[in-house]
């Protein structure tokens, strides 16, 4: 199972996602501002209703202005949840950011720590030698 895991997170080009993290960040932050300043659809339409009974005409425009008010009610709530997504977008590319600049300093530790090793490795194999040698 964790092999998987290993083959798909070698086959992800690393250094492009790491050269796109502040683009990605950045595009997050210029649709939070974009939307977050758009102020929400808000209308009033004027009451109908004075309990009189109205013409066909006046039923029709009645019936509009419910719909009308229905359908800026829907506009307002695919609003708040268009700003909801945005500021979710927002945090979700500036983790994305911190991911990967964790993700680097870890790989440049794991270059050091291998070279270290390597280097480790070289000089006990060398004194392994001499020791063998006399």
């Amino acid at each position: 199972m964790a092999t998987g895991w290993l083959a798909v997170l070698q086959m992800v080009p690393w250094s492009d996602v790491i050269k796109n993290a502040p683009k990605v960040a950045d595009g997050a932050k210029k649709l939070w501002n974009a939307v977050g300043k758009k102020p929400p659809a808000t209308g009033t339409l004027p009451d109908a209703g004075t309990g009189a009974p109205l013409s066909p005409e006046g039923q029709a425009t009645a019936v509009l202005q419910a719909r009308t008010l229905a359908l800026e009610t829907a506009v307002q709530d695919l609003h708040e949840q268009m700003l909801a997504s945005s500021e979710l977008i927002k945090a979700l590319a500036e983790q994305n950011t911190q991911l990967i600049q964790r993700a680097e300093v870890n790989r440049v530790r794991l270059l050091t720590l291998a070279g270290v090793t390597a280097l480790v490795t070289v000089i006990a194999v060398a004194g392994l030698v001499l020791v063998l040698v006399r």
